[in-house]
């Protein structure tokens, strides 16, 4: 499972590479993506960028051009699976809600035929 930090540089890859395979991306593209509040930096990012790396998600490789750093980001299956496993996170938080909602009422409304049957 992700962290915060690491889900949102990883949401920002997956809009960058917008449904190819791979892309080239510098750190200030990743940075623009990436939400302004939580004060993200390239080295922040690079190092969040080489755990994912780690992780399975894409292959990376960081190379030169006109004295600015790139990253070739191609993308692994755990890559292209982010989003769907994203939904079925949130689908899955939404059903464990409505279960400890239905699970409430239940005793609610059995502590109330308790109450009637004995008080």
């Amino acid at each position: 499972m992700l962290s915060k930090h690491e889900n949102e540089v990883m949401s920002a890859v997956f809009l960058l590479c917008d449904g190819t395979d791979s892309c080239l991306v510098s750190p200030l593209d990743i940075l623009s993506v990436l939400p302004a509040k939580k004060q993200y930096n390239p080295e922040k990012v690079e190092n969040i960028l080489h755990d994912l790396c780690c992780d399975g998600y894409f292959d990376l490789i960081t190379s030169e051009r006109k004295g600015e750093t790139m990253y070739v980001i191609s993308l692994k299956e755990n890559g292209f699976n982010f989003k769907r496993n994203a939904k079925q996170r949130q689908r899955d938080i939404a059903f464990r809600i409505m279960l400890a909602f239905i699970g409430a009422a239940a005793t609610f409304i059995f502590g109330l035929i308790i109450k009637g049957i004995f008080g």
